[in-house]
């Protein structure tokens, strides 16, 4: 996509419509600040992004990167809520895409929309798409198909156009991680002032994040890409240091930010590491899901699932780390249990909704018919409507069968073929970049294992964005799809 839109008035109409821009936005705030109307106030800037979409497509896209680490859970009116600012600026790239598309598409690259990952994604949302006309609420699967859908255009189609050299990768690249190292430098000076604890960490985060798992999950899946800057520089440089300073701060916020799920991901990305550099995904996948089998069958011969049933007096919530882990080997923590509780509930939805499921975004309203309460802890009433804490779970339920296969279908593939996409890269920028999209991807996937995270902002833009630099990378290796290829390292 050019970064100019074609098209655009002259020099001098726009300097003349700079002026009258000008006077506008000064008089609207003037107005705003005199009445107190705050939105008064504020929609002066939303017509300056309006403004800079028209003359400079690609530098909102820049901005929605560094309001990503920034943005915060807003409720509006009529019970919706939103992730503002990124929210309303991926509503503006959706929209000024979709109208680039109506004028210019003959000029898209036919070969992202043709290539493999790109057609498995399109089907996941094509079987999303058809579970929301069978839904049980057709409403909410509604809203959260149209949310999918600026998710998919802007982080995946947008990214695939706006992030095809090595220097619009380095921008994307600092444009986020230097709000999110602010973020994570302003948590921890919070944090130490009550003694870095466990018990005070989710009090820290506001406005920036929803707890701590949230907190520790961006840091995790960003830390390839920074790993990845690092080799733009001269080693030692003053700009090679902040890089490496920064991921030194991301590892200490994910150190006080005690989630187990960030720790368990950076583990997995060093072995997946070693993994796609030994060509053993394929291998890796198959006994990962041979073992997936077999607990299934475990869990499932003669009832075997009720042994994990939890003593409802000893599971509780702990307010030491130490203590959690523990809990944790014992099947004692509250938060490990509850999310079994509702596992326990999403298998009987899933027998009874096997094919269609009850509709995207639909769990939660649903899920309290099917719980067993031989499994219930002191946190099921669930107010804070929360929601499955497994990702794979969730669409098999909302979406059925087809549908988590779909999906499952499209991580695997995508990493069998991120391992190729690394092996053929034949210039060393493109190689790294690879597999930091890669780890980051895989990353996202570990994570969901115990979490919902592809529909939030902070943690889905870079599935997305990841799936989308693989397909970019793959292109611009200007070979054919070759998994025998063997590059030397």
């Amino acid at each position: 996509m050019s970064e100019q839109t074609e098209g655009l008035p002259s020099i001098k109409i726009r300097g003349s419509a700079v002026v009258v821009l000008t006077t506008a936005c000064l008089v609207l705030v003037g107005a705003g600040i005199f009445t107190e109307s705050w939105w008064l106030a504020g929609f002066p800037f939303g017509l300056a992004l309006m403004w800079v979409t028209i003359i400079h497509f690609k530098s909102i896209y820049f901005l929605l990167m560094a309001s990503i680490p920034l943005s915060t859970e807003m409720e509006l009116p009529g019970g919706f809520g939103t992730d503002f600012f990124s929210e309303p600026l991926m509503w503006l790239l959706t929209g000024a895409g979709t109208l680039w598309l109506i004028r210019h598409g003959s000029r898209i690259d036919g070969r992202f929309l043709r290539h493999p990952i790109t057609i498995v994604l399109l089907l996941h949302l094509i079987w999303t798409a058809i579970s929301v006309l069978f839904s049980e609420d057709f409403g909410v699967s509604i809203k959260f198909l149209l949310a999918k859908g600026w998710y998919v255009a802007v982080f995946f189609f947008l990214t695939g156009r706006f992030l095809q050299e090595e220097a619009d990768l380095k921008k994307m690249i600092w444009w986020f991680f230097i709000p999110l190292l602010a973020t994570v430098i302003i948590i921890l000076f919070r944090h130490s002032g009550k003694g870095f604890s466990f018990e005070t960490i989710n009090s820290v985060l506001s406005p920036f994040y929803r707890n701590h798992v949230m907190y520790a999950c961006i840091m995790a899946v960003f830390i390839p890409f920074i790993w990845y800057a690092t080799y733009w520089y001269k080693r030692w440089s003053l700009i090679w240091w902040i890089l490496v300073v920064g991921i030194l701060v991301l590892l200490i916020g994910i150190n006080f930010a005690y989630t187990r799920a960030a720790y368990g991901a950076l583990v997995a990305s060093v072995v997946v590491s070693f993994v796609v550099k030994l060509r053993a995904m394929r291998l890796a996948l198959s006994l990962t899901v041979l073992l997936f089998g077999l607990f299934v069958a475990f869990v499932t011969y003669r009832d075997n699932w009720l042994l994990f049933a939890p003593d409802y007096e000893r599971t509780v919530t702990h307010t030491r780390f130490e203590s959690l882990l523990e809990a944790t080997t014992r099947l004692e923590d509250i938060s490990l249990m509850e999310r079994v509780y509702r596992w326990v509930a999403a298998s009987q939805m899933i027998k009874d909704k096997p094919f269609l499921g009850f509709g995207p975004g639909n769990f939660y309203f649903f899920y309290k018919n099917y719980t067993v309460n031989s499994f219930r802890t002191y946190v099921s009433d669930n107010p804070e409507r929360s929601g499955m804490h497994n990702y794979y779970l969730m669409i098999a339920v909302e979406q059925g069968i087809p549908g988590v296969l779909l999906f499952i279908g499209l991580c695997f593939f995508a990493m069998v073929q991120g391992q190729r996409i690394y092996r053929i890269q034949k210039i060393p920028w493109q190689r790294r970049m690879a597999l930091a999209a890669l780890l980051c991807f895989v990353l996202v996937i570990v994570l969901m294992l115990m979490n919902d995270l592809v529909e939030t902002d902070k943690i889905g833009s870079l599935f997305f964005i990841s799936l989308a630099i693989l397909v970019n990378m793959d292109l611009d290796s200007g070979k054919e799809l070759d998994v025998s290829d063997n590059l030397p390292e």
